[in-house]
């Protein structure tokens, strides 16, 4: 784990990214979330927001290496957790703060940004998840679903759509309230032939709460 002098740093850096990144800075917002990770490469949320970042420039295998580099953080973190659950789960709870931090300002406006109620869901389903690994007492390893979502994205926009398939899958599984990643599965099911999965896929969407586009739904149906 990093040490105190360096959680403070890195923490300094993220929000700077961070504040870029809802400023749609995407250039000038990278570099403070590498600077943030140089510090703790454990902070797992720089390098989510690096790889938002990323593709943002639509640098999209940058993008891949940043949000596999979280995975890999959260991995790094529940093994350590098997060994000093204290100070792990210390660090977890400051990351914990620094999101729900980040959702405060932004829904008191003190953080513009072009849709804030998708930002704030975005930043309290990370939150849910850290939540969901410090509370977890499993042995086994389960990567951050949101993380994963935005990972097939990645390859999708990288023109993989057998690697986007199945992260958008993984995804589900973990968290089978990510209606995203349904609507993103409906759309591969669908360039696939795979007409019932699509439709199971659009039920799935809507059951969470995500407004399908009502041209996906028509060219199902059409199938």
């Amino acid at each position: 784990l990093a040490s105190n002098a360096d959680r403070r740093e890195a923490f300094r850096h993220y929000r700077a990214g961070q504040e870029l990144l809802s400023a749609e800075q995407f250039e000038k917002a990278a570099e403070p979330f590498g600077t943030a990770i140089e510090h703790d490469p454990l902070l797992t949320d720089a390098h989510y927001g690096l790889g938002q970042s990323f593709m943002g420039l639509q640098r999209y295998a940058s993008a891949i290496q940043a949000f596999s580099g979280s995975i890999e953080a959260a991995r790094r973190l529940h093994d350590l957790r098997q060994r000093d659950r204290v100070n792990t789960d210390k660090a977890i709870d400051e990351e914990i703060r620094e999101l729900k931090d980040s959702v405060r300002r932004v829904a008191s406006g003190q953080v513009r940004v072009g849709q804030p109620q998708i930002k704030q869901m975005q930043l309290e389903q990370r939150i849910q998840e850290l939540e969901r690994s410090r509370s977890s007492l499993s042995p086994n390893f389960e990567a951050p679903a949101t993380v994963l979502l935005s990972l097939g994205s990645a390859h999708f926009r990288n023109g993989d759509r057998t690697a986007a398939e199945e992260h958008w899958t993984k995804a589900v599984t973990i968290n089978s309230e990510l209606g995203e990643a349904w609507n993103n599965l409906a759309a591969i099911h669908l360039g696939a032939g795979r007409k019932h999965e699509a439709e199971e896929a659009v039920r799935n969407a809507e059951r969470a709460g995500f407004r399908v586009n009502p041209r996906l739904k028509d060219d199902i149906k059409a199938m």
